[in-house]
């Protein structure tokens, strides 16, 4: 194991676990997603190809992914500044970003942010999904990606000397390809030789997440330090979702705020409501997972923020954590899921 042993690495440089604080363990603070563009609905064009309205905000929440400048978060900066000053004062300690190589990783900015806001920033090490790997990417090696991995975080990342402390997301789809499988056993073995967390985007499809653990389980990866995200879209058979709870991954429900019709990857999900989602967590609780749940926005486009009439990355804290304490769950629980859980996965090893 590394000499990070016992700490958690921040893109400020390692720090006690203890000082974390609440944390959300997804988001974005700087990344493109066009990778992921989705053409409008027929006669919808020139909405998508319009600057920002106030009166196309509903039209965005539901087509998210049809703008092309709502892809592009990059360009906010100013406003995420706002943002995390906004959440730190909302009583926010830490967040996770998980832009990993391939949706424009920018961990300079990333620093910059943390030294004017004061929240705590995680940078990610990985590759996003396989539409995003370069040709180079998907010749390399397992063994190669694990250097490269290992390397992030002991290192830095993306030419400067700025350590990543986490790795992920690591992005799959489904079927997971060739390409994909190959950065799941780098991710493993990586995590064997630095005892980091782990945390994987899922492919949309139920048995993805099953799919996943077992690839990294037989490469040797640490299940129990791993997190599976986006659960909220992938998983809604109640008895599936306690199933998969049993292989000792931290449950992540990362879409708190996102609310639509019609998912344009996969049109057999009906994205929950925030309200189911909580539902989801009591169960959990319920059941005996309290200690395994995180939870997060996974902020990736402009109209999330609140300059936009998002909701921001103070929502759970403002609105979802007061929620949860009238359906069944414990102020102690709360903690957990927002203190507890997320210092114990992030603590290295």
């Amino acid at each position: 194991m590394s000499d990070l042993s016992g700490k958690v690495q921040t893109v400020l440089g390692p720090m006690d676990p203890e000082q974390l604080g609440r944390t959300m363990t997804h988001e974005h603070l700087t990344m493109t997603f066009e990778c992921c563009f989705f053409p409008p609905p027929s006669g919808e064009e020139a909405v998508s190809e319009s600057p920002f309205q106030m009166k196309h905000m509903h039209w965005l929440r539901q087509n998210p992914y049809c703008s092309h400048e709502n892809l592009l978060l990059q360009q906010e900066t100013a406003a995420v500044r706002e943002e995390l000053l906004a959440y730190r004062e909302a009583g926010g300690g830490t967040i996770v970003e998980n832009t990993t190589t391939g949706i424009d990783r920018d961990l300079p900015t990333l620093r910059q942010l943390a030294k004017d806001t004061g929240v705590h920033i995680i940078g990610g090490a990985g590759y996003y999904v396989d539409c995003t790997h370069t040709d180079a990417t998907k010749k390399m090696t397992v063994e190669k990606l694990t250097d490269i991995i290992i390397g992030e975080v002991l290192h830095g990342a993306d030419g400067t000397d700025i350590r990543c402390g986490v790795i992920g997301e690591i992005g799959t789809g489904w079927p997971i390809t060739e390409s994909e499988r190959k950065v799941l056993r780098a991710t493993a073995h990586a995590q064997v030789q630095l005892g980091c967390p782990v945390i994987i985007h899922p492919g949309r499809n139920p048995a993805a997440p099953a799919e996943v653990i077992r690839i990294l389980h037989e490469a040797g990866g640490d299940i129990s330090k791993t997190v599976m995200s986006h659960l909220d879209r992938t998983i809604f058979d109640d008895a599936e979702l306690l199933e998969f709870a049993k292989l000792g991954c931290y449950l992540e429900y990362d879409l708190f705020g996102t609310e639509m019709l019609n998912y344009p990857y996969n049109l057999e999900v009906d994205m929950p409501s925030d309200s189911q989602r909580v539902k989801a967590l009591a169960l959990l609780v319920k059941e005996g997972y309290e200690d395994k749940i995180v939870i997060a926005h996974d902020i990736h486009t402009k109209n999330r923020l609140t300059k936009y009439g998002g909701h921001g990355y103070s929502h759970i804290l403002k609105n979802i954590a007061p929620k949860m304490l009238t359906r069944g769950i414990s102020q102690n629980q709360v903690d957990k899921i927002l203190i507890d859980n997320p210092k114990h996965w992030l603590t290295f090893k």
